[in-house]
This record gives structure tokens, sequence and C-alpha cells, in this order.
């Protein structure tokens, strides 16, 4: 009867962990291969415990560092436009501003929260005609930094219960990007472009609602100046019943970039150099053909933005036109130059490319002529190589250079230029 007895407690299934029979619990969990077992209590145990861990891990790096890493380690002001300079031709003074707008964003995160001083954030604003590389800055500087990074763009943004996105939908990218740790997120870097397409439509009032200018502008200023936002994580009209996310945005930087095209006229009513009569009022030492330089905060009200948008962006810089030299330069020296991807491409199918310098030359001309800026080269170049690229692959061609006479005769064949 004994031996009975034993071998039936040899039967029962236990908790591998806490030995509990599988009679007295809620749930008994089997392994992999079914010799051992776990039970509910044990479950729950082991989840308050991996928990807990996770949360002394957080606490750990608030305390410890803001932001997760030694300040030593940060690239200074002068390694990181070192670095910007080998992606972007010339906008010394864009790339100054924002190297020590990013450096300055690692210090207010190392930042300990018993300090007497509370360093605030110093939004930035770029300035510049299409094509000088507002969007390629942004782009480069996020390959160098161990923060999150996004771009938005402003022209899809409406004010709250119209149609288009909505305001938080914008630090939905963020935490996107930081793969949905909002600790994480809310030490990042925002970059939204096109910040011009959302100017006021006008100083005089109207009977409609500008919903796609003055009210995103309104909309922006809490998330600007620093506030807890509920973001929908997976954007709010197409998912309305969704989970709220709360993120502080004090820790946020944002940087903003837009052509501000017009914006000329307004610099040279403010610096009175225009012609009245036939009298020329211009002010001694102004260079008309390069009013951007002189851009100020009066000028954005001139265009549009509303005063508190433009006191929460308090960094203004501006970028350059870029002049053929630039222009030259941008066509080769950076290291995702345009010539140099259509290298690799040829070179991808075992053909090798070259472009002569005048053809290079022809280039160039051309975007100054048609006045696309940096964006146009490429544009220009697609059109170029089109034909090329489309029967290389099918021969036997080993090496294919492009002449001056090349480039002219198939911009003319595109109807890009027009023969005699």
């Amino acid at each position: 009867m004994a031996k009975k007895k034993n071998e039936d407690n040899q039967n029962i299934v236990r908790c591998s962990f806490c030995g509990e029979p599988a009679d007295s619990s809620e749930v008994m969990i089997p392994g992999a291969f079914g010799s051992c077992y776990i039970c509910s209590s044990c479950v729950d145990h082991i989840h308050d415990a991996v928990e807990e861990f996770r949360q002394e891990q957080k606490r750990g790096l608030k305390q410890g560092s803001a932001a997760g890493f030694d300040l030593q380690s940060v690239p200074k002001p002068k390694e990181i436009c070192e670095f910007l300079d080998s992606y972007v031709i010339g906008q010394d003074a864009a790339k100054r501003f924002l190297s020590v707008a990013v450096y300055n964003h690692y210090k207010r995160l190392n930042q300990t929260k018993d300090d007497d001083v509370d360093i605030e954030k110093s939004n930035i604003i770029l300035v510049g005609p299409t094509g000088t590389g507002k969007t390629l800055l942004a782009k480069t500087i996020a390959r160098l930094l161990d923060v999150p990074f996004t771009i938005v763009d402003a022209t899809v943004l409406t004010q709250a219960g119209y149609v288009g996105e909505d305001i938080e939908s914008l630090l939905t990218r963020l935490l996107q990007a930081a793969d949905y740790d909002v600790e994480k997120a809310e030490r990042g870097i925002v970059f939204i472009d096109e910040i011009d397409k959302i100017a006021r439509k006008g100083d005089n009032p109207s009977i409609t609602r500008d919903v796609s200018g003055e009210g995103v502008q309104q909309g922006l200023l809490k998330l600007l100046e620093g506030s807890i936002v509920n973001v929908p994580p997976q954007g709010g009209r197409k998912h309305p019943e969704q989970r709220m996310i709360p993120v502080d945005t004090k820790n946020i930087l944002f940087i903003c970039g837009g052509a501000f095209d017009g914006i000329e006229r307004k610099i040279a009513q403010r610096l009175n150099s225009h012609t009245v009569g036939y009298s020329n009022t211009a002010r001694k030492g102004v260079d008309r053909n390069n009013f951007l330089q002189y851009v100020a905060p009066q000028d954005l009200k001139s265009f549009g933005l509303i005063p508190e948008i433009i006191g929460r962006l308090p960094v203004l810089t501006h970028l350059e036109p870029l002049d053929r030299d630039a222009l030259r330069r941008v066509l080769t020296e950076p290291k995702n130059a345009i010539v140099r991807q259509y290298i690799k491409l040829f070179d991808m199918d075992g053909v090798k490319l070259s472009f002569a310098p005048e053809a290079l030359d022809l280039i160039v001309d051309k975007a100054i002529e048609y006045k696309l800026g940096a964006r146009g080269l490429r544009s220009i170049v697609e059109t170029i190589m089109m034909d090329a690229m489309f029967d290389t692959p099918s021969t036997d061609i080993k090496e294919f250079i492009v002449t001056d006479e090349y480039a002219l005769r198939k911009l003319q064949e595109a109807n890009f230029e027009v023969t005699n």
C-alpha cells in the first residue's frame, strides 16, 4: 500500500521552481520539452522582478545622466561642424549654429535636477532658398547623434478637428524613431521642415479660420515651449480608440527650416533699400544681391509667423544661396556627391563611369539658369543619364564617358534645352 502511494506522488506534476503541485496552482505551464513546469505564482513573481529591474534601470539612467552618456564622449562643436563639412558644401554660419545648438542640447540633458541654473532650450530656425541644404543638414547631423532624431513636414498639419494631421503627430514620429521608449524620445531632436508653409495667410481678419496657418502655429507653441502632450502612438485619426502616451517636450530640441520665398522683399523694406522716384534711398553697405543675410525676427513676423512662435525659436540663422563654385563642388566633393552616386550605380554593372570637366560645367550652368539650386543638379544629371542607365546594363560596354556634347544632346532631347 505504501508502495502504491509513493508511485502516485512521483506522477504528480509539480512546479520546477517552487515545487507546488499542479492541483493547487491556477495554471501549470510546461517547458519546451515537457520535462519541467512553472506555476502561475512563479510567473507573477518573475514578472514583478523583471519590472522592478527595468524601473531601477530607468531610475539609474535619470539620476546618473539624463541622456545615458558621458559628456566627455560627446563630439564638440568643431567636431560636429567638421562632420557636416564632409557632406554639406558651404553654409559655414548655419553649420556653426547647428553644431553649438546640438552640443548645448547634450549639456542640457546632462544637467542635474538640483542645479540652481535651469538652461533653456535653444530651438533653431533656418531660413534659406530651396536647394541650399536645409534638409540635408538635418539628415546629415542625424547620422552623428546618440539621441532619437526625426524629420517631419509642416505642410500636412492642420488645427485640431480639421482634415489633416494633428500637431501631436510630430511626436508620434519621434516615438517611432525611439522604438516607443518614452524616456528616450523625451531627449530627442525634431526637425520641422517647410515651417514657412504655416505662415498666416494675411493680416486682415477673415470670416474663415486659418486652420493650416495660424492655427497650426498656435498648436505648436506648447510643443516648442515644453509641456506634457498626449501623443497617439499610431496617429489619432485612424485609431481613435487607442491609448494616449504622455510625452514631456521640455528636453526635446526643435529645429525648423523653411525657404520663406519672398522674405527678401520684407527685408528690403525694413532696410529702406528701395528706390523712390528717381532717388535711391538704399542704406550704404547693404549687399542687394543677398538680402537674406540681414534676416531678423521682425522679418519673420512680417512674413506671417506669430510673435509667440518667433520667441520660442530664439536662434535664427540663414543659408547662403549657392554660387557657381559651390554648385560645382556639390557635384563632386561630398561623400554622397551626385556624381559619386552615379559612378557607384554604373560600377554595380561593371561599367566605369566618368564625367568630363566640361560636362560638369554645363550641368552647373544649367542649374543656375533654371534657378533650382543643388536639388536641380540631381534632376539635370538624371535627365542626362537616363538613356545610358537604360541601355548600358544590356550591353558589353565597360567604360562610359559623359562629354559636354553628349550632355547637351540629351538635355535637348528631353526638351530641357531648346535647340536653335
